[in-house]
């Protein structure tokens, strides 16, 4: 079947990014779903042999959100999203599961302001990168466009999501299902 033009043409600069990306909240509900009825023994569990675990590759999931949509983006949240911007650091503790669900939320909420308050046209605006970041990290970075951070994460989350869903499989643990 092939899809018909909308009778009155749209003015694809004023299409929200939240139409464009609206199947990235079925796999946030998904996600917080499955990590909210895993045990902290379960997250332990390692993603494969000589990987981090299940809760780790969530950490840094809601890390790389943080950072991506807080810092450069500089949308939602206050002071209690930038200890999120760490979790997957060198020596962070294990995150409980109401932890890692409450991370979760609490940058899905970012992602969804940001997404709700941009349209297309927005996409190619240039960012550059925060002063916050070290001389090394603006340098790797450099200005990058609001269309590229948005994939990156977008990408990034699936990356490790898939991940988590072969590493959930492995442990015959619950799986994601009907997210699409």
């Amino acid at each position: 079947m092939a899809l018909e033009s909308p009778a009155t043409p749209v003015n694809e600069q004023a299409v929200p990014l939240a139409i464009v990306y609206q199947g990235w909240e079925g796999y946030q509900r998904e996600l917080v779903k499955i990590v909210a009825q895993l045990t902290p023994e379960q997250l332990a569990l390692p993603v494969a042999p000589h990987h981090w675990s299940l809760g780790q590759a969530v950490q840094h999931i809601v890390t790389d959100r943080a950072w991506w949509f807080h810092v450069w983006v500089g949308v939602g949240g206050g002071p209690e999203i930038l200890p999120l911007m760490n979790w997957d650091g060198e020596g962070q503790p294990v995150r409980s599961p109401a932890e890692l669900v409450a991370g979760l939320e609490a940058t899905w909420a970012i992602i969804e302001s940001a997404l709700a308050r941009y349209t297309v046209a927005d996409l190619g605006h240039v960012i550059a990168p925060p002063a916050s970041l070290s001389e090394r990290e603006r340098q790797i970075f450099g200005p990058i466009t609001l269309q590229e951070i948005i994939w990156h994460v977008h990408n990034h989350e699936h990356h490790h999501g898939g991940e988590l869903a072969v590493g959930l499989g492995e442990h015959h643990l619950p799986n994601f299902s009907g997210w699409w």
